[in-house]
C-alpha cells in the first residue's frame, strides 16, 4: 500500500485515535511513512459493532487457545464476484435439494409398491413391473 498525502494520514479516524492515547512529542515523531504502516496494521484489527461480538481464551493444559465470534447485519457493499459466488452457491443448493427429493420421491414409492404387492393388493389385472418377484428372490 503506498503512503497517503501528509495532510490526509492524520486526518484518518484510525491514526487520530491511535495518535490521541500518546504524549504530544510522541504523536510528533511519527513520520508519514510510519503513520501509514500503522494505518495498515490497524486496519486488519477494525471490527466494528456487531450484536454478537464473543472473544475469550481456553487454558488447556500447556496449550491456550483464543475464539471469536462475530455476527450482525452485512453492511459491506457487495462486490460482483462476491454476488456471482452466492447465486452459484444458491444453484447449488437448489440442484442439490431436487436431486434429494427426487431420489425420496423415487424410494417412497418404491416403499409403496413393495407393500402393496406385499399385501396382495392388484391395482391393474394381469400387470406387474417385476420388482416384486425381483424382490422376493432377493
Amino acid at each position: 500500500m503506498t503512503a497517503a498525502p501528509s495532510d490526509d494520514i492524520r486526518k484518518d479516524p484510525a491514526i487520530q485515535k491511535l495518535l490521541e492515547r500518546m504524549p504530544s512529542e510522541v504523536q510528533q515523531s511519527f513520520t508519514e511513512a510510519q503513520l501509514s504502516y500503522l494505518r495498515v496494521a490497524l486496519g486488519a484489527r477494525q471490527w466494528g459493532k456487531h450484536k454478537l461480538d464473543l472473544r475469550g481464551t481456553l487454558g488447556l493444559g500447556s496449550w491456550r487457545y483464543y475464539y471469536v465470534l462475530v455476527a450482525g447485519r452485512n453492511i459491506r457493499g457487495s462486490q460482483r464476484s462476491e454476488h456471482l459466488s452466492h447465486k452459484t452457491g444458491l444453484l447449488v443448493k437448489a440442484v442439490l435439494v431436487s436431486v434429494l427429493l427426487i431420489i425420496s420421491i423415487v424410494l417412497g414409492l418404491l416403499l409403496l409398491y413393495l407393500l402393496k404387492s406385499a399385501l396382495g393388493i392388484d391395482l391393474f389385472a394381469d400387470f406387474s413391473l417385476g420388482i416384486w418377484g425381483w424382490f422376493k428372490e432377493l
